[in-house]
């Protein structure tokens, strides 16, 4: 047990790839302005122009995809309880390192939330920051697999695909405050979310309730709570790195709160209505056969 729990320490934290890693254009694939944009801009142009080739072409039933989704999740759980683990262990590691530089000043959660001004995008946690930010391309597959399936391409599905990719990188590119934490807790939820997507894929009982919906409000609550304890260490421990990017990370979580709590509004309101049609045409019905058994 002991010879497991040092290898797997070895190959997430202590790998010579992952403590030297660093964040540059020479060295990281996707690390440029350009790239980034160029990405995105593919990515929501590929979206439309799939959307719109099933309207034109008039197709109405959803394109078969056989088990691509439910590979997709089992793919999709992975890589998150990777990174999760990755991270994780990447984080203790780096406190045990470093603790003696602020042990005075700092605890680890604050560390967790506010990495000390100076900080540069090298080593550990920034290396499966980088992991997070290359699985985002891989998460956004979801988007093609909704509209192949015939389902409502909205803005919002691309518009936080889009944000996602935009702020992996971000985090990155400035050495975000944040970012850790973000990350623990964004794996953490779609390990579960993906693992259940895929639990219901082949064909197993779904839960009675909303649950991804739910899992999706309750990260992005966490994420607001998180964002409020970075701005208190922002002004009593003499400022966090990367203050710029988590400004701009914070309009972006909390316009996606609201368009998520929308989505989720009218599609409750959506199902009463259609409930409430149900019953009242049941009632209707009911009358309709009492007079015609009078």
């Amino acid at each position: 047990m002991r010879r497991a729990i040092d290898s797997l320490t070895y190959w997430f934290s202590e790998h010579p790839s992952i403590i030297g890693f660093r964040w540059s254009a020479s060295q990281s694939w996707g690390s440029t302005w350009s790239f980034l944009f160029s990405s995105i801009s593919t990515y929501v142009i590929l979206s439309l122009f799939l959307h719109l080739t099933l309207v034109l072409f008039n197709r109405r039933r959803p394109v078969p995809l056989g088990p691509i989704p439910a590979v997709h999740s089992l793919i999709m759980a992975l890589i998150s309880v990777t990174i999760f683990a990755g991270t994780l262990i990447s984080t203790i590691a780096e406190i045990r390192d470093t603790r003696w530089i602020w042990s005075r000043s700092k605890t680890p959660l604050q560390w967790l939330l506010c990495f000390p001004l100076g900080t540069r995008p090298t080593g550990r946690v920034f290396f499966w920051s980088y992991m997070f930010y290359l699985s985002r391309f891989i998460h956004v597959l979801r988007t093609f697999f909704s509209i192949l399936r015939r389902r409502k391409l909205t803005f919002f599905r691309v518009f936080h695909h889009s944000i996602l990719i935009c702020m992996s990188f971000l985090w990155l590119e400035f050495s975000q405050s944040f970012q850790v934490m973000a990350i623990l807790l964004t794996t953490f939820v779609h390990s579960i979310v993906y693992g259940y997507r895929f639990w219901v894929a082949i064909g197993l009982p779904a839960a009675c309730f909303p649950f991804v919906a739910h899992c999706q409000i309750l990260l992005l609550g966490c994420n607001l709570v998180c964002h409020v304890g970075v701005l208190k260490l922002h002004f009593s421990k003499g400022g966090c790195n990367g203050i710029g990017a988590w400004v701009f990370n914070s309009v972006m979580n909390g316009a996606l709160l609201l368009l998520f709590l929308n989505f989720y509004v009218n599609m409750h309101l959506k199902k009463r209505r259609v409930m409430d049609g149900d019953s009242s045409s049941h009632s209707r019905s009911d009358v309709i056969d009492g007079k015609k058994d009078t």
